[in-house]
């Protein structure tokens, strides 16, 4: 075996090494008391992690605020809020923290049944383009309702500065046999992206397609 054939061989291996490297983030779980003092958000963590891709390392938090009394102006004075929020920030190596993106969904005076919440299960950071930039998905449901209707139900994906959606709602059962929901669209971004974005969104979609279980 000549000495040009095994370094041609060691350095596939290297380059190969470096792929795998690449395609996996490393994702670190936080609780709150983790989280430094400087970072400011609104409402109940659900999910906060850390995570290092070719950008950098990152800070993910994603809260909601649960069912709270409407403020100043509501229809009749009983009117309740909910919201979800998510924030990514950039870690500098002095420790200063930069806002990448910021994400809020609401529903606002609500008279009815209320809910605004993320899918349990569904929150990841993936990289499956295997281009070292993170892809960070949010799945959730928002819903003011008085019958048994379904709701709204989104995916957000972020990827860098680049945001991907699909909105619809969620499937519910209206009758023996009847069923209403579950039927969702691909935004711009996600329809001229990567097909393996949308298989994985269409698979975290019909994984969750009857929304939060009991």
């Amino acid at each position: 075996m000549s000495m040009h054939y095994i370094k041609f061989m060691s350095l596939l291996i290297f380059l190969f090494a470096g792929q795998i490297t690449m395609a996996q983030i490393g994702v670190i779980k936080l609780n709150k008391r983790s989280i430094p003092s400087s970072v400011k958000y609104k409402g109940d963590i659900v999910n906060a992690v850390r995570f290092t891709d070719s950008e950098g390392e990152h800070l993910l938090i994603a809260t909601e605020t649960g069912i709270t009394d409407t403020k100043g102006d509501s229809e009749d004075g009983n009117g309740r809020d909910a919201a979800l929020y998510a924030y990514q920030y950039t870690i500098k190596s002095t420790g200063s923290l930069q806002l990448n993106w910021q994400m809020v969904d609401f529903v606002k005076d609500c008279q009815v049944d209320l809910e605004a919440i993320y899918i349990p299960g569904t929150f990841a950071v993936t990289d499956l383009d295997r281009n070292g930039k993170a892809e960070v998905w949010l799945m959730y449901k928002t819903l003011c309702a008085g019958d048994i209707s379904p709701g709204e139900m989104k995916i957000i994906m972020h990827e860098g500065g680049n945001k991907y959606a699909i909105r619809g709602q969620n499937k519910v059962k209206v009758g023996p046999g009847d069923y209403d929901g579950g039927k969702y669209t691909f935004d711009d971004a996600f329809k001229s992206g990567p097909e393996l974005f949308r298989k994985y969104a269409q698979e975290l979609w019909r994984k969750n397609i009857w929304g939060p279980r009991d």
